[in-house]
C-alpha cells in the first residue's frame, strides 16, 4: 500500500466517525428536549428563580452582592409582609430571591452539601472573586464532599449555606 491510499482510508473513517458523531449529539440534544418538555413539548423557561427565606437579609445581600460580585436586579419591600432582594448572574436568566418575613416559617439550617455552584472557566475571574471575599472577610471551609476540593473554594453565607466557587467549565450535555 501507498501512503496516498492509507491517508484516503484514514480520512473516510475519519469524516464518518465526525458524522456518526454529530447525530450521536444532535440525537441526544432532541432527547433532552423532549425529556424536558410536557408532552413532547420544549420546556423553554425565561428565567430561572431560586428563592429562599433569611432572618437575615442584610448580611445575605452583603455576601452574594460584594464578596460574590451578583448585581443586585430587583427587590420589594413590604409586599405582604415580605421583603426581598434579587441578584443576578450577568445574563439575568437566573437569579437568587433572598425573602425575609416576621410571619411564618422559621428558616431552617441547610445541611453542609447544600450547595450553588459557580463555575468560572477563567482563572483570572476565578481569583478575583476568591480575593474579593476574603477581602470582605468571608474565608473557606472545608467542603463535605472531597470533589469539591480540587480545583474550587467552599464559602458559608451567613445562613451557614455553602457556595462554591469552581475554577474550571460548566457541565456540558453535548
Amino acid at each position: 500500500m501507498d501512503g496516498a491510499w492509507v491517508r484516503r482510508i484514514f480520512r473516510a473513517h475519519y469524516f464518518e466517525h465526525l458524522r456518526r458523531e454529530k447525530a450521536r449529539r444532535i440525537a441526544v440534544r432532541q432527547r433532552n428536549i423532549r425529556m424536558a418538555g410536557l408532552f413532547g413539548t420544549p420546556l423553554s423557561p425565561l428565567q430561572i428563580r431560586v428563592a429562599r427565606p433569611t432572618a437575615r437579609l442584610q448580611q445575605v445581600v452583603a455576601f452574594y452582592r460584594d464578596g460574590l460580585g451578583l448585581p443586585v436586579i430587583g427587590h420589594f419591600e413590604n409586599h405582604a409582609g415580605y421583603s426581598g432582594v434579587m441578584l443576578g448572574i450577568p445574563t439575568e436568566t437566573f437569579h437568587l430571591e433572598f425573602t425575609s418575613t416576621n410571619v411564618g416559617s422559621e428558616c431552617p439550617a441547610p445541611t453542609k452539601d447544600n450547595l450553588l455552584v459557580l463555575y468560572m472557566p477563567d482563572p483570572h475571574a476565578y481569583q478575583a472573586v476568591i480575593d474579593r471575599l476574603r477581602a470582605h472577610g468571608y474565608t473557606p471551609v472545608e467542603p463535605e464532599n472531597p470533589y469539591w476540593k480540587s480545583a474550587s473554594q467552599t464559602f458559608e453565607d451567613p445562613d451557614g449555606w455553602r457556595v462554591v466557587v469552581f475554577n474550571g467549565p460548566a457541565f456540558r450535555n453535548d
